[in-house]
């Protein structure tokens, strides 16, 4: 699949990759020079911090260079819907950005930041979610009344879904190539060339950011880079959609399984112990698996290896399900059954990971 991605790519998106590396790279070495860049001291004593030093958190730039570039790349058919869509994602990449730069915005504002850019794409294209892919939900989604608002849950829910995910080298931007490359290939399958063109572009600047993030974590995506993403790709996943009436939407959610399946994870989790759902902690799955490869395997104070090697464990886990969605792609009922396979798997495993951390602590 990899191989035959590769085989995709253009000069164009060779161009991406390469200015989001080089933005990336501008960023690190200018880091002393702009301490801003690494945002604040309080992020490393945060609940959530999983690094030990101050590191540029502002990976978004790069992403969000790509994505705009992209915009001239763009066929000449969708250009201007495209470059609708660029304005109305750039609402949010500033609020999340402000965030990285240490002007604390709380997740209720990037939240509203969210859905407000959500609100602007439907109000610039005039389009919403076509359908859920449940017999009877369906026919209610048209209406503006029901799939607007299903819309901004689904795409604000996956943007933040992307930023819960972001706590170890590599995992988001992993997890984001993997979607877009899904999402490249349900399209062709789907007859929609637009969107296998507009997916590998977005893939091909994550790439260039990979490669400074992974496995050293030179660099982070921050909000604005995390948020971006994961409102890109759902809109993408939408775009398919509404141009392929054969592609189910159970599919789409495959691409993009982990972060919404955390997202999930995480409400619940949090919920149970009446705690505020946006309240950071330190129990995402990433961040079991790191803390039981330090307890287990690695020993403590070995952090600087059980980061990157979370992210090597977590992958096959991670791109199984867009795998799925490939596979699934017009078979609305297996997809949905490959949902709820992947759920059951998923929520069992978390369950069951203290027992085997303590059974096999070092």
């Amino acid at each position: 699949m990899v191989h035959q991605a590769m085989l995709h790519f253009e000069w164009h998106e060779f161009v991406l990759a390469a200015l989001a590396f080089v933005i990336c790279a501008a960023v690190v070495l200018l880091r002393k020079r702009f301490p801003r860049l690494s945002g604040r001291t309080d992020d490393l004593r945060a609940v959530q911090s999983m690094h030990t030093r101050l590191t540029p958190r502002v990976g978004g730039v790069a992403i969000f260079g790509a994505l705009g570039l992209s915009v001239i790349f763009a066929p000449v058919s969708i250009s201007g819907p495209y470059a609708n869509f660029v304005l109305a994602t750039s609402l949010l990449f500033v609020v999340g950005l402000a965030e990285d730069l240490g002007f604390h915005m709380s997740p209720r504002r990037r939240m509203l930041a969210a859905m407000g850019a959500s609100l602007l794409a439907i109000w610039l294209l005039g389009v919403w979610l076509p359908r859920a892919g449940i017999p009877g939900l369906d026919l209610l989604v048209a209406h503006w009344a029901i799939g607007i608002p299903l819309t901004l849950l689904v795409t604000a829910g996956i943007a933040n879904g992307f930023n819960l995910i972001d706590g170890v080298n590599g995992l988001v931007s992993m997890t984001a190539i993997a979607a877009a490359i899904a999402l490249s290939y349900i399209a062709e399958l789907a007859g929609y060339a637009t969107m296998v063109h507009l997916a590998m572009m977005i893939a091909a600047g994550i790439f260039g950011f990979f490669l400074l993030n992974y496995p050293f974590g030179l660099i982070f995506l921050g909000d604005a880079g995390a948020y971006t993403i994961g409102f890109v790709l759902s809109w993408f996943g939408i775009s398919v959609l509404l141009n392929s009436p054969d592609v189910s939407p159970w599919a789409i959610l495959l691409t993009m399984y982990w972060p919404v399946a955390d997202t999930l994870l995480a409400i619940y989790r949090r919920s149970r112990r009446n705690r505020d759902v946006s309240a950071p902690d330190r129990l995402h799955v990433h961040q079991m698996v790191m803390r039981a490869l330090e307890i287990c395997i690695l020993g403590r104070n070995r952090r600087q290896i059980a980061n990157p090697l979370t992210t090597l464990v977590l992958s096959p886990f991670v791109i199984a399900p867009p795998i799925a969605g490939v596979l699934l792609w017009n078979q609305n009922q297996n997809a949905f059954l490959a949902v709820v396979v992947f759920g059951v798997l998923f929520f069992a495993s978390y369950a069951a990971a203290p027992g085997l951390i303590r059974r096999f602590r070092r």
